[in-house]
């Protein structure tokens, strides 16, 4: 899959930018962000801004938004869906991540929307366990837009690192 993704991001660098916010989306998204890795996208932004084809900081704000898109649709999920989710396939499959998310949740309260932003296992887990809570969204959304924001500042840092490493 990765090399299908930097394959198309360089024969189509003018449209490669749009990636950004949609691999932040599918790594976050409830569902989907188990199976999609977050190196994918440290990849891409890491090809990207070695080729000169996207600002760091224009690449860092797609991420916070594909990100906090993707939170908020887990986060909606458990509200409308609640206990229904514990149910589902994706979770049967993924119990153990699923329990750990719970466990986090319980643990940390609001917290864990930051703690869990930096948990690739269960990044996408846990707004829909916020969600089925009935954690008020108006305390939601402010508290994921700081947490994504924290986590796209880590990934310029990521990103620009790996580039004064690698690229002489």
């Amino acid at each position: 899959m990765i090399e299908w993704v930097l394959a198309w991001a360089s024969d189509h660098r003018d449209q490669a930018l749009w990636l950004i916010p949609a691999l932040a989306f599918m790594e976050t998204c409830v569902g989907i962000g188990l199976f999609v890795p977050s190196l994918l996208l440290v990849i891409v932004c890491s090809v990207l801004y070695a080729n000169d084809a996207a600002n760091l900081w224009l690449m860092a704000g797609m991420a916070l938004i594909g990100s906090s898109l993707g939170d908020h649709v887990g986060y909606y999920a458990g509200r409308a869906l609640g206990p229904q989710v514990e149910q589902s396939r994706v979770v049967l499959r993924n119990l153990n991540k699923w329990q750990r998310t719970e466990d986090l949740v319980r643990r940390y309260g609001p917290w864990a929307i930051f703690v869990g932003r930096f948990i690739p296992a269960i990044r996408s887990l846990v707004p829909a366990m916020v969600g089925i809570t009935d954690f008020p969204r108006w305390r939601y959304t402010p508290l994921d837009l700081a947490a994504c924001s924290l986590w796209a500042l880590g990934l310029v840092v990521i990103v620009r690192g790996a580039h004064e490493l690698f690229v002489p």
